[in-house]
Order: C-alpha cells, then structure tokens, then sequence
C-alpha cells in the first residue's frame, strides 16, 4: 500500500485511480452516511472537483483506491467559503499557507487495525496529507469533517480544532475544524513501511508495495 498524489488535473493513465476514488466517495458519502451529494452512475463528483483539486490516494499493490482526500487552496472557492452552501465554516481565517480537505474517506472493507486500534490506511491517509503539504509549506488544515472521524483524528493524537457546533448533515452529525501541520505530527503518524510517490507521476503500476 502507498500514497500517490494527483495534480493539475492528472495524466490519462490517472483516470484509472479517478474513477475509482469518484466511485468510493459515492459508496461512503452517498451510501453510507446519507449526505446530499451529487451521486449519479455510482460515481459522486460536485463543483470543486472542477476546480483543480490535488488528491491524496491510498493505493493497494492490485492498483485499487482504499482512501481518499481532496485538497484545495483555503483562499479559493472551497465547501467552507460564503459561496458555497454549507454554514459550517462561518469561523474560519483562510490564509495562504492553509489547505482545504474535503471528502476524506476510506474504504473500511479493506482495512485492518493496529494496536492503538486505528486502520493502518486512515493512518496512511493521515500520513499523506500531511507529507504533502509540508513538501508545499501549508501551516493549517481546514476540514468538514463528522464526529466520528473527529474521533479517530483525536485517538491517532491529531487535534481537530473547531470552527463551531456540529450539526446535522444526512444520518450524521458534520463539524468544521482547523487541524496543524508539522513535521513532529507526520513522523508520530505515519504508519511503519510508510511509502508515497509525491513529485512522481500517478499511474497504474505492477510495483505498488504491499
């Protein structure tokens, strides 16, 4: 399993992992937690997907998307701006050196535990992350993000600070928080065996680790 990041609108050999990402967002965020998203052929994409987003991407040695995370420039069009429709965000300071990540997931079928009882590719996911916006100098991470995830960040020690309340989106309850970035929190996360191909292109390949 490694972290690959997709930019500036990715290579064709991208669209594989694409694909695969549009169609986990659906299953988790359509699916499962019921959230009012544009899920249409099994696949969910909005908006912001036109904006040319970098994605984070856990992918497994057969090639396939386990986890996802999309980032965007917080002093852009994000999910948390007055543009868009969400009130969550109402007391987030976007600035340069912040990042927006929105629809993060993971696909649980294909996860194991370790002994602190987090998944080791929510871990990696959390790994990846953070490698890339050190490697471009972001400070801050703001999210939406539901109380469960806010949990998971919470146990693996990385402290979502929130913007407000939660409140009610589809079966769950969602948040805004502002989460740091550091090198201490990346080495304290990153799982053992940890592997990203950052500054590489993303494409399919026979030599993903295991």
């Amino acid at each position: 399993m490694m972290v690959i990041a997709i930019e500036n609108g990715g290579s064709s050999d991208a669209r594989h992992f694409l694909d695969q990402m549009f169609a986990l967002r659906a299953k988790v965020f359509d699916e499962r937690l019921g959230w009012q998203v544009a899920a249409r052929g099994g696949q969910e994409r909005d908006q912001f997907d036109d904006l040319d987003p970098v994605y984070i991407l856990a992918v497994s040695a057969k090639n396939e998307v386990s986890g996802c995370a999309r980032l965007l420039p917080a002093m852009g069009q994000t999910m948390l701006c007055p543009c868009s429709r969400t009130r969550l965000g109402a007391g987030v300071h976007p600035h340069a050196r912040m990042i927006e990540s929105s629809r993060f997931c993971v696909d649980t079928t294909t996860q194991r535990k370790g002994r602190d009882g987090l998944h080791h590719i929510t871990r990696l996911m959390f790994a990846g992350i953070l490698e890339w916006c050190l490697s471009r100098g972001h400070t801050q991470v703001v999210t939406v993000t539901d109380l469960a995830i806010e949990r998971i960040l919470g146990r693996a020690g990385w402290l979502l600070r929130r913007l407000g309340p939660p409140q009610r989106v589809g079966r769950t309850r969602a948040l805004a928080g502002v989460l740091a970035v550091d090198s201490g929190t990346f080495e304290r996360l990153k799982p053992v065996g940890y592997v990203s191909t950052f500054d590489r292109p993303a494409a399919p390949t026979s030599s993903v680790l295991s």
